[in-house]
């Protein structure tokens, strides 16, 4: 089985994130090692392919996810995989400790995969849609095709480039369009430090 490992972790949109203060103790009482070999475990037996693990936690030198026990400020796990041809997400950030959160994904699965073994799949396919990944928002520098770095002045020159065309007064133009630049140019402006 083929395991992709993300660094940093890339927490998929829409999900909730336990605040760092709120995150619990895990009653789980295994090491490092056997909660992320017990994850993918249960991931393979759904039938999972294609699977990224993403967190914060840093990689050995071959590349393959460290069982250190390192401090690390954000101990989120997102998982994410293939499964029946859907791209799913699953992910836990609800203890202190990475590991524990990796258990907690494998242990999830794991009941998933007894809703399957017990004959309620139709059920489980619709448990799956819950854990749809969806697709990463448009960021503020995408939608003025600038890049990421770009200064106060690139956004706003970008900004009223494609506002000429976007305005709802002009031909093609939609209050819609003219929304989207106003947001992405105020996103812009505000990780500038400066005022929308």
């Amino acid at each position: 089985m083929t395991v992709d490992r993300r660094f940093p972790l890339h927490w998929p949109d829409g999900w909730p994130r336990t605040p760092l203060g709120l995150r619990k103790t895990a009653p789980f009482k295994v090491t490092a090692a056997k909660a992320r070999d017990e994850m993918l475990r249960e991931l393979q037996l759904l039938g999972a392919k294609r699977i990224i693990i993403s967190s914060n936690n840093p990689r050995n030198r071959d590349g393959s996810l460290s069982v250190a026990r390192q401090r690390i400020d954000d101990t989120g796990v997102a998982v994410y995989f293939l499964r029946k041809g859907a791209d799913v997400v699953i992910a836990c950030d609800q203890y202190a400790d990475l590991h524990a959160n990796m258990r907690a994904i494998g242990k999830t699965v794991e009941a998933l995969r007894g809703i399957e073994r017990w004959g309620a799949s139709d059920l489980l396919d619709r448990a799956f849609t819950g854990f749809a990944a969806l697709p990463a928002p448009e960021q503020w520098w995408q939608v003025l095709g600038v890049a990421a770095s770009a200064t106060l002045a690139e956004i706003d020159a970008a900004w009223r480039d494609k506002m000429r065309r976007a305005h709802p007064d002009r031909p093609g133009g939609s209050d819609a369009e003219a929304s989207r630049l106003n947001r992405a140019r105020d996103d812009g402006r505000k990780a500038r430090g400066q005022n929308a």
